[in-house]
Parts: structure tokens; C-alpha cells; sequence
């Protein structure tokens, strides 16, 4: 059930699209296109990673993609920056163990106009999930399930015996993170994950699209 006074949340299953913004500097239209091939595949939503970017640099791209989300009806995800994700009235906060903390961003929603911003935390093992559910996420990433050269700080792979684990004891989505692929990612959805978070795989396909879509069709079938 939705908590009092709040919108449902989006839906969290299948692809979940990150569109990660390399470097510092900006080439919108470059970065419009790129999302408009993630959005194409119909993720559940799509995540503006973008680690090394001001934050007046974030904003622009941000509305750019806020824009392109709305046209698709796909939820857009805010990674890290809550102070972006409430300003350019995204739908998702997304959350890792070293930014702002859960408790803090509830208790920002609950004070603010955003009581519809669903919240996202990234957890690396059982005692962490359990502590985002109890703390009012309202969906969790997990892993990395395998190894990946996305994060150069990342954490030691988990495996899909660990995922599976989590998605058994939680009752919020659980979208798997880290080196998911075309090959892996049906085991991944058998081991319980709601969705698959991928950068890498679809990136570098010669289809994004194509992709994406196929990312997706593994949960359907799971």
C-alpha cells in the first residue's frame, strides 16, 4: 500500500536506462540523442549519472532530459543530487551508501512539495537493504552482482546467490547493478531482481535500442 499522502510510486521493472555523462563539459545534443535511443527501448526510467558535472552543468542537462522523459512517459531518475532532482521536478532520487542520508531525504520530501519523489538507495549487502526498507525507500539497487569497469571505486561482486538473497527478504523492487550484459542478465532476473541497471553492455552495442529492449524482454520471461 502507498503511504498516507503520498502518489504511488513508479513502477521499477525490466530496463532500467542510466544515461552517464562522461567528463566535465556538455554537448547537448550529442547527450539528447543518446537518451533518446535509451528511451526508445521503454525503460522503466531513466538515470542522469553524471559525476563529474557542475551543478549549473547538471540542471541544464537535466531539464534537457526532463523534457525528452515527459514526451516518452518514462520516469527520470536524479543520481546523487537531490538539490538537482528537485529542481528540474524529477521522479526519482537515487542514492549510494556515501551521499545524503535516506533519513535526511525523507524528511526533505515530507517538508516539501515533492511528496511524489520516490526514493532509491544503492546497497551492497543484506544488513543495508534491510536498513533502506526500513527507512523508507522505495526501491533498492543491489550489487555489483558482477564484476564492472563502470565504477573504478566499485565494490567486490556480490553474485546472483547474494541477489537472490535480498530480493527473497525484502518487499521493495530490487533493481541488480553492476557488469549485467545480454548474456547474464536472465539469470539475473531469475535470481529475483525487479530490473537490471546497465551502462556498459548497451552502450556499446551498435543498437542501443535494440539493447535495451532486450534487457527488458528478460524479465518479462523470467
Amino acid at each position: 500500500m502507498p503511504k498516507l499522502g503520498r502518489m504511488m510510486p513508479p513502477r521499477i521493472q525490466g530496463y532500467y536506462a542510466i544515461l552517464d555523462v562522461k567528463g566535465s563539459s556538455l554537448d547537448l545534443p550529442v547527450l539528447g540523442r543518446h537518451a533518446g535511443e535509451l528511451l526508445a527501448a521503454r525503460p522503466c526510467c531513466l538515470q542522469l549519472r553524471a559525476k563529474n558535472l557542475g551543478l549549473a552543468a547538471m540542471c541544464e542537462v537535466g531539464h534537457v532530459l526532463r523534457s525528452l522523459c515527459t514526451e516518452h512517459g518514462v520516469p527520470l531518475c536524479v543520481n546523487d543530487r537531490l538539490d538537482v532532482a528537485l529542481a528540474i521536478g524529477a521522479d526519482i532520487i537515487h542514492l549510494g551508501q556515501g551521499d545524503l542520508p535516506l533519513v535526511e531525504a525523507v524528511r526533505v520530501r515530507a517538508t516539501t512539495r515533492a511528496g511524489s519523489l520516490a526514493i532509491g538507495v544503492s546497497t551492497h549487502d543484506l544488513d543495508q537493504a534491510r536498513a533502506a526498507v526500513a527507512g523508507g525507500a522505495d526501491h533498492i539497487g543491489f550489487g555489483p552482482v558482477f564484476p564492472t569497469q563502470t565504477k573504478c571505486d566499485a565494490d567486490p561482486a556480490v553474485g546472483l546467490t547474494a541477489l537472490n538473497e535480498v530480493a527473497a527478504a525484502v518487499s521493495i523492487p530490487v533493481v541488480a547493478i553492476g557488469g549485467i550484459t545480454l548474456d547474464n542478465v536472465a539469470a539475473v532476473a531469475r535470481a529475483g531482481a525487479a530490473a537490471a541497471a546497465v551502462i556498459a553492455a548497451v552502450d556499446g552495442a551498435a543498437n542501443r535500442t535494440h539493447a535495451g529492449r532486450a534487457i527488458g524482454l528478460a524479465f518479462v520471461s523470467a
